[in-house]
């Protein structure tokens, strides 16, 4: 498994922070979208073992559901007057925070951004994430070598909301790109003009929203034969309305997540291959990174070529083709979450 993370150090851009704190004097917030979702389960597990080896505090907080942006707000403000060391936020709205992480900077608090950049991106300290468009672009090769023809292939993309949220559009325009499309403006889905895109839906994220998604598909084209979704509980969704039409064995489904339940679909044939994230590792990485900025002022350089740390991503399949690093089943299971 290579992780593309390369651990250099730069000036701390938070200016004013005290760097005479020890790690006994260092307590870190956690503040995700919601507390069931297994993706910040797994967060909170990496974040509180992290805690643990280097004797700080671990505080955690999390919305009542995802978009719930005052809770993170009101948590933001409850680790300011706590004086911690510093946040690792996965931001719902990653733009309307922006403020209130400036009130956190400025009041000498270390602010991370885990998952999801902010908007604009050096709003945070740094940003810990996977490589988004990269997830993207492993599964979209890995379809264009399994696919029949792909020139004549005929795509159906089932994504999360039509709010098009950072992640989003970087794994559908990281697929088509590494499917071999034109995509128009990297800043959004939708505008594509390639004959090979049958239609693009939006199923929010769960198993229900994609088979609407790829029932709305199916009677667009019913001869679709590649199937991207934002993530693995989607993809499930799709097999389903697949299967239901007889069709489960005619397209190939890809996905990004590497949950456990996604990997075990994998390893059934309802997930030609999904492109797995570590989440245990980015909060992990993430609470380290506080503790030594709080203690030296020093913090992780971004990942040479790009503007975050990259906390790695790994393309798990039973179907390897040529030209691409591939982890097998038994692999994801050994680096699976949920």
């Amino acid at each position: 498994m290579k992780y593309l993370t390369t651990l250099a150090t730069a000036a701390l851009m938070t200016a004013g922070m005290s760097v005479a704190a020890s790690a006994a004097d260092t307590s870190v917030c956690l503040i995700t979208k919601d507390a069931t979702n297994p993706f910040f389960v797994k967060m909170k597990e990496g974040a509180q073992a992290k805690a643990d080896e280097l004797g700080v505090e671990l505080r955690s907080f999390a919305g009542k559901y995802d978009g719930d942006h005052e809770t993170q707000v009101s948590a933001i403000e409850t680790c300011i007057a706590a004086g911690a060391g510093g946040i690792l936020l996965v931001a719902t709205d990653s733009k309307a925070i922006t403020g209130q992480v400036k009130k956190a900077r400025d009041a000498g608090l270390v602010v991370i951004a885990l998952d999801t950049p902010l908007d604009p991106m050096d709003a945070a300290d740094m940003t810990f994430a996977t490589d988004n468009f990269l997830a993207g672009e492993l599964i979209g090769k890995w379809a264009a070598k399994t696919v029949d023809d792909p020139a004549n292939a005929k795509i159906g993309l089932i994504n999360i909301n039509v709010t098009q949220p950072s992640v989003g559009v970087l794994r559908n325009q990281g697929f088509l790109t590494g499917f071999g499309i034109d995509i128009g403006d990297k800043s959004k889905w939708g505008d594509e003009t390639d004959s090979r895109i049958v239609g693009q839906e939006i199923g929010n994220g769960n198993a229900e929203g994609g088979r609407k998604g790829m029932e709305n598909l199916l009677a667009i084209n019913p001869d679709i034969n590649v199937v991207y979704t934002i993530n693995e509980p989607t993809a499930a969704g799709a097999y389903e309305a697949l299967k239901a039409f007889g069709k489960q064995d005619d397209a190939v489904i890809v996905s990004v997540d590497g949950g456990c339940p996604g990997v075990a679909n994998v390893e059934a044939g309802v997930i030609g291959a999904t492109a797995q994230q570590y989440p245990l590792d980015m909060a992990g990485k993430g609470v380290e990174a506080i503790v030594k900025a709080v203690e030296t002022g020093e913090m992780p350089a971004a990942t040479e070529g790009k503007d975050f740390f990259d906390t790695g991503v790994g393309l798990v399949t039973d179907k390897p083709v040529e030209g691409l690093e591939q982890l097998t089943v038994e692999e994801g299971k050994n680096l699976c979450w949920g």
